[in-house]
């Protein structure tokens, strides 16, 4: 079915897919050579033709419009829907409820293409896997049918509403209530920073359910599936951000909301665990998405200074230059590997919090660590909104704070460490 439409669709963009058998057994055995082989570096034929695929989208569909969503702020739901279409969105759910069951290794090749086209373009389609995470991973079978099929059917968005006005990265301060009152929960309270605020079909909501303050965070909340159109959610203005501007992130405000018990995640308290297993799996194609950017930037730095000639050479041909490129190639490079590791791991499942949070605060480090240097070699000219880098440059920063700072990464990557110290 689904399959079908991205046969279609990649036809015309003159990729060739394989059959849905033929990807279904390409997905369980996506990276099986290695475990045969030992640690390979190849992708199968269609990681390859993924790959393909999404770096020939965000040239041709995202690029050339990517400025011009930039400064306008709209978002690019005519770009969204045609990357449906072809399916890279909602790959990862799996043939059950109509999706094609892509490993998060495979994701993570689209997602890092997608973020070469713009990051902003690419975190609103992202935002759609952190939404769904929750119900994949904890979802019962109607509850996945219900929610993650209908996103299969047409291009629906949906959200992860987890952070707060006060309360980002201390989840324990959640203040948003929801009290059980006969077979509803009644939630009041607000959250904020909620990427596809203002287009979601349906929300993966973390709620406190035990008002003693004294209960460990392990049991205090509870985690909801909540539609969008529910009497009293209320969605504020969307925020006009730094970059990634044609995503739409807004707070929203939740006035004595009727959640019907059947959408609870698992059962009461279980939310926090939930909503923190969902990042092992949704941290690698945000360090791939950080990894897009700064293979973009560096691209466009390679090629300007191939071009500026200063003293008689072009640029490139300067040590100072030179060097600077080779730096930043280096970077891109293993920010590569790292979010290849953190999504072979998972897709093996095994736990891989260490590696994810390693791959995610060095891949967004180094976004903006390349991005910068980009407009550095582009000089004044870098400085400018005529040129790409400037752009490059101000979507870089939010990949060190949003889904975990990058201090908080250090923080977990610090305690994973020591702990296997200490065995």
């Amino acid at each position: 079915m689904l399959w079908n439409k991205v046969l279609r669709a990649s036809a015309r963009c003159g990729v060739r897919l394989q059959s849905s058998g033929a990807a279904a057994a390409s997905v369980k055995t996506s990276t099986d050579h290695s475990a045969a082989n030992g640690f390979s570096f190849e992708f199968t034929e269609q990681q390859r033709e993924f790959q393909q695929l999404a770096r020939k989208f965000a040239r041709e569909e995202i690029i050339p419009y990517a400025a011009d969503y930039d400064k306008n702020g709209e978002y690019p739901m005519p770009i969204i829907k045609k990357a449906w279409e072809l399916g890279l969105m909602n790959s990862h759910i799996a043939e059950d409820y109509g999706g094609m069951g892509l490993s998060i290794f495979d994701n993570c090749l689209i997602t890092e293409e997608l973020a070469y086209g713009c990051t902003g373009v690419q975190t609103a389609i992202e935002a759609n896997s952190l939404g769904q995470m929750p119900v994949i991973i904890a979802g019962n079978e109607e509850q996945k049918k219900k929610y993650l099929g209908r996103m299969t059917e047409e291009p629906l968005m949906c959200a992860y509403c987890v952070t707060e006005p006060g309360a980002g990265s201390d989840v324990a301060g959640v203040k948003t209530r929801a009290v059980k009152k006969g077979d509803e929960y009644v939630v009041n309270g607000q959250k904020m920073w909620i990427t596809n605020g203002g287009k979601a079909n349906w929300y993966f909501l973390l709620a406190r359910t035990d008002s003693d303050p004294k209960c460990p965070t392990n049991k205090a909340f509870t985690g909801f599936i909540l539609d969008a159109d529910t009497p009293g959610v209320q969605p504020g203005r969307k925020e006009m951000n730094m970059g990634q501007r044609c995503s739409d992130t807004r707070g929203i405000t939740f006035e004595d909301v009727r959640i019907p018990k059947e959408n609870v995640l698992i059962g009461e308290g279980a939310g926090f665990k939930i909503a923190m297993g969902a990042f092992d799996k949704t941290r690698p194609p945000v360090a791939a998405g950080a990894t897009g950017l700064a293979q973009r930037a560096l691209d466009e730095a390679t090629a300007y200074a191939l071009e500026r000639k200063t003293f008689g050479r072009v640029i490139a041909e300067h040590q100072a230059v030179a060097f600077l490129l080779a730096e930043m190639a280096m970077k891109v490079e293993l920010a590569r590997m790292a979010y290849q590791r953190s999504a072979w791991e998972v897709d093996r499942g095994r736990r891989n919090t260490y590696y994810a949070s390693i791959a995610k605060a060095f891949a967004g480090d180094i976004a903006n660590q390349v991005a910068s240097d980009a407009v550095q070699i582009f000089g004044g000219n870098g400085f400018n909104s005529d040129y790409p880098v400037e752009k490059l440059m101000r979507d870089a920063k939010i990949y060190q704070i949003y889904e975990g700072t990058a201090q908080i990464q250090r923080l977990i990557i610090s305690r994973e460490h020591l702990a296997k110290a200490k065995k």
